[in-house]
């Protein structure tokens, strides 16, 4: 409870300060709500991005594999040496209550052709488009990954202040605005029984003068 004096002025301002808590309290609580939803959903599609990595990288593997047996190694390397492609990440940001979160787009700038067909196997080609899958989708799983840290702390954040204003400020302002009705309360009794006292007296005050006249 806080240290006040029962004042009628600080009562009105105690009250205007617990109902702006009270909202506060039910705005955060709103807000926390959307983004454990938010968290919730972003985990779920991280979760998916990852088996989706796995199979992307699992494929891209498995097609080099291939491209190694029908060519050889050396012929392979000097093929890949020749393979000129620029990778391009666009990071740009969404906001989820206020929360700036990242939003990756992986692009490719493509300069072919890169080698001749002659002497070449088509898992070349297949291995290089799987590769190119791969970083696009490692882009967006990063993205994901980087969203939920930030919106993990930003959840832990908002549940503390909720906690600090229905654990603590709240309780604490209701206890002092009870306080000091109370004592408002009792002063209110003390008056009117001082003024019926103070009646009292006057009536017998009169009634003695009347009797000596």
């Amino acid at each position: 409870m806080r240290n006040v004096a029962p004042t009628k002025s600080n009562m009105i301002s105690l009250k205007n300060e617990l109902k702006f808590a009270k909202l506060g309290h039910e705005l955060l609580d709103q807000k926390r709500n959307i983004l454990v939803l938010e968290l919730l959903n972003l985990v779920e599609q991280a979760v998916d991005h990852e088996e989706k990595v796995e199979r992307a990288l699992a494929e891209a593997y498995r097609t080099l594999e291939y491209a190694v047996l029908d060519m050889g190694k050396l012929k392979l390397y000097q093929v890949a040496s020749a393979i000129n492609i620029e990778s391009n990440l666009k990071i740009s940001q969404r906001k989820i209550m206020g929360v700036p979160l990242p939003v990756v787009d992986t692009t490719f700038e493509d300069y072919p052709p890169y080698y001749s067909l002659m002497g070449t196997s088509f898992w070349t080609d297949n291995s290089l488009g799987e590769f190119k899958a791969v970083v696009k989708v490692m882009g967006k799983l990063a993205e994901l990954k980087i969203s939920i840290m930030r919106l993990a702390k930003e959840v832990k954040k908002t549940i503390k202040k909720v906690n600090a204003l229905e654990k603590i400020a709240i309780p604490d302002l209701q206890e002092t605005v009870k306080y000091i009705e109370n004592r408002l309360e009792e002063n209110e009794r003390d008056m009117v029984i001082l003024l019926k006292m103070t009646k009292q007296r006057l009536e017998k005050k009169r009634l003695e003068i009347s009797n000596l006249n």
